[in-house]
């Protein structure tokens, strides 16, 4: 059974009454903690979408870009977004009990607001009230405020990102301090270490874009001191 129709069948689960924390416990271990981290960005990606106001298609094909579909899952996969769109759970309520699956794992859900900031700034803009939003899903996951910095750095796009910032170092920092960093960073991304975190195999496009910006924001830094590492 693919992930789409095992997702379908939890969601289902929710539509004929059971409530969302069975659901969710029954999602707290791997590998059926990948079916709960892709329930998770649809439900609260469905929620912020709506958050300044509209559901654009942009933000729906953002949804498809973070989790590449297979054509024989498409039917599938469709019936999970009218599922989740149909659902009338605050995003509180699904923050929490996400927070709950995966106690305090802070890098999954780190991973899981990444893709959230995919789908905000999908239609090229990044509203004030998507920003409440993902402040507020942050304070719930307990996600730090460095953490939730750098995730904006890479993705809001009314500026240059600061390079410091998308490694999470200080403009001040010796060369070899921001190499250590930006080393961490690129082996805190690879795939398997997301997937082994509860990522699903369908998202791992999230690591390709954190790997772009985390690798160019080295060279840029690298460049600007004119000094080999």
């Amino acid at each position: 059974m693919s992930i789409w129709s095992r997702i379908a069948d939890a969601l289902s689960a929710l539509r004929h009454g059971e409530s969302l924390g069975a659901v969710f416990d029954r999602l707290r271990t791997p590998p059926e903690q990948s079916v709960g981290f892709t329930i998770a960005v649809i439900a609260l990606g469905a929620k912020m979408a709506k958050a300044d106001g509209e559901v654009t298609r942009d933000e729906v094909t953002a949804f498809r870009e973070v989790f590449q579909i297979p054509p024989e899952d498409e039917a599938a996969a469709g019936r999970v977004f009218n599922l989740a769109r149909q659902d009338v759970a605050g995003f509180e309520d699904y923050a929490r009990r996400i927070r709950e699956m995966f106690g305090h794992r802070t890098d999954a859900l780190s991973d899981l607001m990444e893709g959230l900031f995919y789908i905000a700034v999908s239609d090229g803009a990044y509203h004030p009230d998507e920003e409440t939003f993902l402040r507020r899903v942050q304070e719930i996951f307990g996600v730090d405020d460095p953490a939730f910095r750098r995730m904006r750095a890479r993705f809001v796009p009314d500026a240059e990102p600061d390079p410091y910032e998308v490694l999470g170092v200080a403009p001040d920092a010796p060369l070899p301090e921001v190499r250590r960093a930006w080393r961490a960073l690129v082996r805190d991304s690879h795939p398997d270490r997301m997937i082994a975190r509860g990522v699903p195999q369908e998202a791992v496009k999230m690591a390709e874009r954190r790997m772009q910006a985390i690798n160019r924001a080295w060279e840029e830094i690298r460049d600007s001191r004119g000094k080999p590492v």
